[in-house]
Formats: C-alpha cells, sequence, structure tokens
C-alpha cells in the first residue's frame, strides 16, 4: 500500500538549535539593557538576524518530490512487521538525514507510533524501514505519514504530513507451524500415508507379520503362531480421520498479558501448531471461541491445503473483557458434535464460582469425548510467591500469591479427577507440551 505520490507544501519550523540560540539572545539583551541601555537596539537587530537565517536554512532545504509509504497488507501477531519509507528531496546537499513517523492502530505499534530514520540511496533518494510487532490480532491502519528534514545551517526544518489511510491485517501467529524444526518432526514422524501402521502402536488391527527380534512380546498372536508353527505377531494402525475440537476461551482473563503478548494469542499460536500437525495426521480439525456466549464455530476441516481456514476462524477471535460463560460454551459444543471426539480447552480461571463451573462442565463432556485442558502457567504467581520479603507489604503479597497457586493447584488436580488430561507448562514451551500430548492421545488410540 503506497501514499497518493501528490506534491503538498512543507511547512517551516525552527529547529532546536534555532530555539536555543533565540534563548541565548534573550539573555544578552537583558544584560546589555542593564550594562549599556543605549545599546538595546543590538538585541532586536540580532534576534532579526537569526530569524532570517532561520527562513534562509528553510529555503536551502528545499521542496519535497515524493513521499510514499509501503506497508505490507498482511502480518502476524508478535513478529516484525516491515513498514518501508521512500522519499526524494528536491535538494540534496548532504547535510541532513530526513525522519518519518506514522501514526497507527495500537494494534500494530506500542503506543500507535513508528519512528523511522531514513538512509540515502541515490541522488536526492531517501530510505528506511521500521518493523513495529503487532501486539494484537485484527485489523489496523496506518493513519497519517510524517516527513521532516532540516536545511544546511541546522536552523530550520521543513516538514509534511500525508494522510495514508493503509489497513494490515494481522492474523494468528504461523511462524511455528511453517519453522523448519516442525517439517523435520513430521518428516520423521512418518505420520500420513507413508507410515499408514506402526508397530506396537495404536489400537485398529492392520495385518499379521512374522515376529522380529525387539518387537513387543504382548503383540504376538499365539493361535496364528500354532497354525503356521512360526511367531507371528499383530500390526495395529494409528487411528485417522479423529475429531480434534480447539477450544478457546476469549474472556477477559484470556486477555491478559503474558511474555508481552495476549494469553489468547500465545494459545492460538500453539492450537495451530498442533492443528497442522493433525491434518498432516489425517485427521479433522475445528475451532470453537467463547466468551460470555458462543462466538466462533468453524467446519471441520480436513486436508493440510485447507489450513487457511482455520487461521481465518482464529483471527476472528475477539478480545472480550468479560467473563466466560463454560456452562452455555460447553452446552453448545456438546450439542454440535455428532461423534466422540478430542477437545482441547484453552482457558484460565481467577475465581472460585468460575472454576467450579468450569470443571463441572469439562466433566460432563468426558462422559461422551476425550477432553484436554491447556492452561500456561503463571510466571508472575511464581516470583511474587518466591520473592525476598522485606515489608509488610512483601509478606502480604507472598501469602496472596501463594494462596492463588494452592487454589490453581487444587482445580487442576480437581479437573485430572475428572478424567481430564491436563496440559500445563510455560508459554514458551506450551506449544510443544501440547503437540507431544496430542501425539500420545493419538497413538492410544482413544479419541475414536
Amino acid at each position: 500500500m503506497a501514499a497518493a505520490p501528490s506534491i503538498n507544501l512543507a511547512g517551516l519550523t525552527p529547529s532546536a538549535r534555532a530555539i536555543r540560540l533565540l534563548v541565548g539572545l534573550a539573555l544578552v539583551s537583558l544584560m546589555i539593557g542593564a550594562l549599556a541601555p543605549g545599546a538595546w537596539t543590538v538585541a532586536p537587530a540580532a534576534g532579526g538576524a537569526l530569524m532570517l537565517l532561520v527562513l534562509l536554512d528553510g529555503f536551502l532545504a528545499g521542496g519535497l518530490v515524493a513521499f510514499d509509504v509501503v506497508a505490507p497488507a498482511d502480518g502476524e501477531v508478535g513478529e516484525p512487521l516491515p513498514i518501508r519509507i521512500e522519499a526524494r528531496l528536491a535538494r540534496d546537499g548532504g547535510w541532513t538525514r530526513p525522519s518519518a513517523a506514522l501514526a497507527t492502530d495500537v494494534r500494530l505499534a506500542d503506543g500507535g507510533r513508528v519512528d523511522i530514520a531514513l538512509d540515502p540511496a541515490g541522488e536526492g533518494h531517501w530510505r528506511g524501514t521500521g518493523t513495529p510487532s503487532p501486539a494484537r490480532r485484527g485489523t489496523g491502519q496506518i493513519a497519517r505519514g510524517w516527513l521532516r528534514w532540516q536545511g544546511p545551517l541546522g536552523l530550520a526544518h521543513r516538514q509534511v504530513a500525508r494522510t495514508i489511510a493503509a489497513d494490515v491485517r494481522v492474523w494468528p501467529n504461523l511462524a511455528p507451524a511453517r519453522g523448519k524444526a516442525l517439517q523435520i518432526f513430521l518428516r520423521d514422524a512418518g505420520f500420513g500415508r507413508i507410515a499408514r501402521a506402526i508397530r506396537g502402536d495404536g489400537s485398529e488391527f492392520e495385518a499379521l507379520t512374522e515376529y522380529q527380534p525387539g518387537m513387543d512380546r504382548r503383540r504376538i498372536d499365539w493361535k496364528s503362531s500354532a497354525r503356521h508353527a512360526r511367531l507371528t505377531a499383530r500390526e495395529y494402525e494409528i487411528e485417522r480421520n479423529n475429531q480434534i475440537v480447539f477450544a478457546f476461551d476469549c474472556g477477559q482473563a484470556m486477555c491478559e498479558p503474558i511474555g508481552g503478548l495476549a494469553r489468547i494469542d500465545r494459545a492460538v499460536t500453539a492450537a495451530l501448531t498442533t492443528a497442522w500437525v493433525a491434518l498432516k495426521a489425517e485427521d479433522r480439525v475445528a475451532l470453537f471461541g467463547f466468551a460470555a456466549r458462543p462466538l466462533v464455530m468453524s467446519p471441520f476441516v480436513t486436508s493440510p491445503h485447507q489450513f487457511r481456514r482455520l487461521a481465518e476462524a482464529a483471527a476472528a477471535l475477539d478480545y472480550r473483557h468479560e467473563d466466560a460463560n463454560f456452562t452455555l460454551a460447553m452446552a453448545t459444543l456438546a450439542t454440535r458434535l455428532q461423534r466422540r471426539s478430542l477437545i482441547v480447552v484453552f482457558a484460565d480461571f481467577t475465581d472460585p464460582t468460575g472454576a467450579e463451573l468450569m470443571i463441572e462442565m469439562c466433566a460432563r463432556l468426558v462422559e461422551r469425548h476425550r477432553v484436554l485442558f491447556v492452561v500456561m502457567r503463571d510466571e508472575d504467581l511464581d516470583q511474587l510467591a518466591g520473592a525476598d520479603v522485606a515489608t509488610p507489604g512483601d509478606v502480604a503479597r507472598a501469602v496472596v500469591a501463594q494462596g492463588l497457586i494452592r487454589q490453581r493447584a487444587l482445580v487442576l488436580t480437581r479437573l485430572r479427577q475428572a478424567g481430564i488430561r491436563v496440559v500445563e507448562a510455560p508459554w514458551e514451551t506450551i506449544g510443544t507440551r501440547l503437540l507431544e500430548t496430542y501425539l500420545a492421545i493419538k497413538r492410544e488410540g482413544s479419541i475414536g
């Protein structure tokens, strides 16, 4: 996206150097007025000369020929967003280095401002790139841009403001799903059509084969071995075509930041990484988002080339500053699932009442489905609980933090007792832990 190439008249403003000189002249004028009242005309003359130098410097700075802002139409939350500035000045004597500033949506840059220094790129041409990191998903706008350069004396600045109005769509972070490490993992794991049968894993009977040293002896089929007068073993196939639903709590607790991004964004990245592996393993994947009411329910995606549909559904998960209604959300999800599925719930909890309802509804889902509960460890609580105690305030904070940690541990224990598998890890490793747990559940053959 680029700004219109039409040229506006550049405004002229005095520089910081000119203002300092003017203040110095004012002080000198006071001293002259006190010591030699008859020489008072020197001060106005010096001030007028300074003003003329400022105007002359602004004239020598020259005008603007072109000012373009080039921004990508799409970006990813938490990843650098390259925004390029290109400018061409009518005069370029090597005395100036233009700088630019952009006013953006707070989704795109912290504080809604991006400052960019420009470097020379040929005669009269200047170019620079800013790399803000979007903090939230959604569509943000680059509203306006300013370009400023100074004259050869450093006494005046010329400045131009432009309306940009360029929209940038911020998508979930898919960097882990595209990462080289994950691609190597998929290749070595042998999922999909290449390795339909994995010895010793899975639950669907595939075929009988001759027993080889190193196989699990529990796989030996003794009846078949007796008939053929040699040891034969059963091979099992990992289940495919399972239904996996990633359910996201989009309420207030999940909108709190962790590691510089909202918890919901960390959860979306982990879920999409695991979803990519699940599609490669020929499973079916859908996304479900809820807060005070259900927000998003995507159809099931069945192949990797439809992965973008999941990314679009994840981008539609909005940030809601309200408590999640687990009763309504889980009841709605249960009525939409016609067969046994793996339900991966990303949520957090702050009050005992909400936690009780969450446990009750997840326990009901276990009666028909396999439920996996994913929660990110609260490192702030750990730091407060383990901090050095020096004042009564430190004691109070440590006691409250320890109480919340115990309450959190109790809720997770009750979830496990209800038959729900729990994944708790720091946000840096939550994606890896989720992927490992999904693969373990898949090998157990307990989804379908």
